[in-house]
């Protein structure tokens, strides 16, 4: 472990005091001197870049979206899905699922309305529908929506999908997270010329539990109950979500108890929550992977042996102990290693005498200053991170001097996570040559939309710029097929060919500690997309 850099060593000693100036926990019954009844403080380490979720791509975004917005579907806790606007959860065995697999039907509860007092029917999916396939609409993804062939509402709270193949996509896109969109108002968004330009993707109508108050740019966003929601009205006054980029900050809110919750407690705090008194702390395995991705469209990294040799070049072991102190499973893949399609692959290996072999048969060659050239191209890339999270930048450190050691130069550039996941930002334009990010994975093991080529920006996420045959054949063969066993069998041969041609590297599955205020009741950690899954029943 590193030694300690000044700046913690004195955040520790504010902790400390913070702790030592705090009275003895409550006796039973009592609640925390510091709790404020009716509102909880979540503190957060980022802002959303939108409440649109057809343009917004941050992680904060999507679990905003579970305060404001209902959707078809939910998932529970596990990654279930549970019925949300739909009544039931569409299955082959109720009979909503035709035995073909080329239809769903979707029973949707009576009596929903919008925040506004308006009725919430099939109508407003139409409209959302019809939206994310208007090309003017340019959503971030039509990811899942492009597997249906047409939508009718034989009645308000009827959908009939109809789909070109049988599509286990199409249910993920019922349900929240990546390119599941919650039906809009057509009563007040339907004359809006131009979408993208329009007010509501900052300032949305709720259909969910809470209503946006405000949002103080920068700062925090606030949230009361939604007095129509079809759940009922939640028992809570106020969400705040206080923006806090600094993982120090944020802990020395935690200690001071400024703030009631502290989701994915950064690894470098994780110790030094024991010393905080009046919270409760919880963790499990979470759907959160940390990567090297790399952008197959530079000339630089466009041959598979230069990938190759950055996997090789480095020890992500290392890291893993150094900066993540143990804490997180190391990945070999991107499919959830709980999920019943996960692929068995061998852990990736530290070489760095192959990665230089790889890079010469590749026709890479040390220059004057040690730095590989080839022809015109010089082996200089820059990594790219998100600011505030001092383990990325602790990471992007040691990955820059493994790589050195190989003869890549690597510099260092890191961004707000507003705008390095921005439709316009590095990522999405192509503008980049690694990156060091974590990703939330959905449910369903279907990944598709991470590493086939229809999915190239701005078509999708694959931010890779991927474009393989076998990739591409593979992963839509396992969406389109709803038998278990077939899928299995067909992610295992994808997952070796994503291996093989490396346009990431995956580097860790992330355990996710959770701080919270010992007042606070029934917030229950996630293991897939965002805590947000039962906001309503939140209490404090």
């Amino acid at each position: 472990m590193k030694p300690r850099p000044p700046a913690a060593a004195l955040l520790a000693l504010l902790v400390t005091a913070a702790a030592c100036s705090r009275t003895a926990p409550p006796a039973a019954g009592e609640r925390n001197a510091w709790t404020i009844p009716g509102v909880v403080r979540l503190g957060e380490d980022e802002e959303p870049d939108g409440l649109n979720l057809m343009y917004a791509h941050t992680a904060a975004s999507d679990a905003i979206s579970g305060l404001l917005y209902s959707f078809i579907l939910r998932y529970d806790a596990e990654g279930d899905y549970v019925p949300d606007l739909a009544s039931r959860v569409p299955t082959l065995l109720n009979g909503d699922i035709s035995r073909d697999g080329k239809q769903i039907v979707v029973h949707l509860r009576k009596g929903v309305v919008w925040a506004d007092g308006a009725p919430l029917t099939a109508a407003d999916w139409l409209y959302t529908y019809r939206l994310v396939r208007d090309p003017q609409t340019a959503v971030k993804s039509t990811y899942g929506w492009d597997e249906i062939a047409s939508a009718s509402a034989p009645d308000p709270y009827t959908l009939v999908l109809r789909l070109k193949r049988p599509s286990v996509r199409v249910l993920g896109i019922l349900a929240m997270g990546g390119a599941g969109y919650p039906p809009l108002p057509v009563h007040l968004l339907g004359k809006v010329a131009d979408l993208r330009q329009s007010s509501y993707n900052e300032h949305p109508l709720s259909s969910g539990p809470y209503v946006l108050q405000a949002w103080n740019h920068g700062s925090s966003l606030t949230f009361v109950p939604n007095a129509r929601y079809f759940r009922g009205a939640p028992r809570l006054k106020e969400v705040i979500w206080k923006v806090i980029p600094d993982v120090n900050t944020l802990l020395n809110e935690l200690a001071t108890h400024d703030i009631d919750v502290y989701p994915s407690v950064n690894a470098n705090n994780v110790a030094r929550l024991s010393s905080i008194p009046g919270i409760t702390v919880t963790h499990r395995l979470s759907a959160n992977w940390r990567h090297l991705g790399i952008n197959l469209s530079r000339p630089e990294l466009s041959d598979t042996r230069v990938r190759q040799a950055i996997a090789e070049a480095v020890d992500w072991a290392r890291i893993e102990h150094d900066v993540f102190h143990d804490l997180d499973r190391l990945a070999i893949s991107d499919v959830f290693p709980q999920s019943w399609a996960a692929p068995a692959l061998p852990a990736y290996r530290y070489n760095l005498r192959d990665a230089k072999r790889l890079l010469a048969e590749a026709g890479w060659k040390p220059g004057s200053d040690g730095i590989l050239v080839k022809g015109p191209l010089a082996m200089r890339l820059t990594i790219y991170a998100t600011t505030g999270h001092q383990e990325n930048t602790e990471s992007q450190v040691l990955i820059q001097s493994m790589l050195r050691k190989a003869g890549i130069d690597v510099e260092v550039r890191n961004y707000p996570g507003s705008f390095l996941f921005a439709q316009n930002g590095p990522l999405y334009t192509g503008r980049y040559d690694l990156e060091w990010s974590i990703e939330t994975n959905g449910p369903d093991p279907d990944n598709s939309g991470s590493w086939a080529g229809a999915f190239i920006p701005p078509h999708g996420a694959n931010t890779s710029w991927l474009n393989d045959p076998v990739v591409n054949a593979t992963s839509l063969a396992a969406a389109s097929t709803f038998d278990q066993g077939t899928r299995k069998a067909l992610y295992q041969r994808e997952e070796e060919r994503i291996r093989f041609l490396v346009p990431a590297v995956f580097f860790s599955w992330q355990t996710d500690y959770t701080a919270m205020n010992t007042d606070v009741k029934n917030y229950v950690p996630a293991a897939f997309i965002g805590d947000t899954w039962n906001a309503w029943q939140w209490k404090i």
